[in-house]
């Protein structure tokens, strides 16, 4: 069993014995041509590869290693996190990583490692791409909202950002018309959900293993929780932890959900506020829904159903034992 643990420059490996549990070798390579390369003429090719997903860094070693032949495992981040602490309490260092997730492996079964298509890669990458424009975009904004002697001078940098934006978001809606991208094209049958949102949600969903709509929505930074810090005893609030920008498109996707006609979004929105809560709570509620249709679909390969959203789902009743 193989433990990788990856970074930008190198990967930390660790290959442990199956049967003793004990470690055989301990190497440390660029996580380049040359150290894939370096990795597998040093590795048996029975050996199970595992590591956590880290975006480019570890796709690249998962597809030469898969294209090698080689079997490549997921270390889901959060259980893979909290079994590490668990062996390791004192340090944390990637060789000591490498080896937690060596013996992570060899605790359980592990999904295949999940490998972006050409045409993913390059969705998630103007993803990316656009995260940065996007987050440049608004604090220029706020800067101009701030110092209005310095907003004209503000202004071009601005409208070009709002130009490549723009441009960025026509390149992404060109890609996700693909025929392959049937996910994509699922979740736009979705009130309030765009091209944008859409190719999001694919993306983090597909490169993560959320194992319940409820871990989504806590990646999302959409779960509630509460709130005590002096006067603010009790007050209930989102976590907001984990993916802001994927939280601020889903609560986007919310606003825009309530303009479109024949949404089933607009009864829940209509509820919330009936319940007394402000408008972005409402809107918030909304979005946290739309982020668990978006699992469900994504996760089961299921079809956009409107009339299916608010059901319960049924569950059958026990049999009584000994009948």
């Amino acid at each position: 069993m193989l433990g990788i643990d990856v970074s930008k420059e190198t990967l930390s490996c660790t290959l442990l014995d199956p049967l003793t549990r004990q470690k055989e070798w301990h190497l440390e390579v660029a996580n380049s041509s040359q150290g894939w390369k370096q990795l597998l003429r040093k590795t048996p090719a029975t050996s199970v590869w595992v590591l956590e997903p880290t975006g480019r860094y570890s796709q690249d070693v998962a597809r030469i290693a898969r294209e090698a032949g080689r079997d490549v495992r997921l270390a889901p981040p959060k259980s893979a996190q909290l079994f590490l602490k668990s062996v390791q309490s004192r340090a944390k260092t990637d060789k000591l990583d490498a080896h937690g997730l060596a013996l992570f492996g060899l605790s359980r079964e592990l999904a295949p490692y999940p490998l972006k298509s050409a045409m993913q890669d390059e969705i998630d990458q103007l993803l990316c791409a656009r995260r940065g424009l996007s987050r440049s975009l608004t604090e220029l904004q706020a800067r101009a909202r701030e110092l209005p002697r310095a907003a004209l001078a503000l202004a071009p940098a601005i409208e070009a950002l709002q130009k490549q934006l723009k441009e960025v978001d026509q390149e992404i809606a060109k890609l996700t018309a693909a025929p392959e991208l049937t996910a994509v094209q699922e979740l736009q049958k979705v009130p309030g959900i765009g091209p944008v949102v859409s190719a999001s949600l694919v993306s983090r969903l597909s490169a993560r293993s959320f194992g319940h709509s409820d871990q989504f929505v806590a990646y999302c930074g959409l779960d509630v929780r509460i709130r005590q810090s002096g006067k603010k005893s009790g007050q209930v609030g989102l976590s907001k932890q984990g993916d802001a920008e994927l939280r601020r498109l889903l609560f986007l996707a919310a606003q825009s959900s309530l303009r479109a006609k024949d949404s089933p979004f607009k009864a829940q929105y209509e509820r919330e506020r009936a319940k007394g809560l402000a408008s972005t709570a409402a809107l918030c509620a909304v979005a946290r829904k739309i982020a668990r249709l978006a699992w469900s679909l994504v996760h089961n390969g299921s079809t956009y159903d409107p009339q299916r959203i608010y059901k319960q789902p049924i569950v059958p009743e026990k049999t009584p034992a000994g009948t």
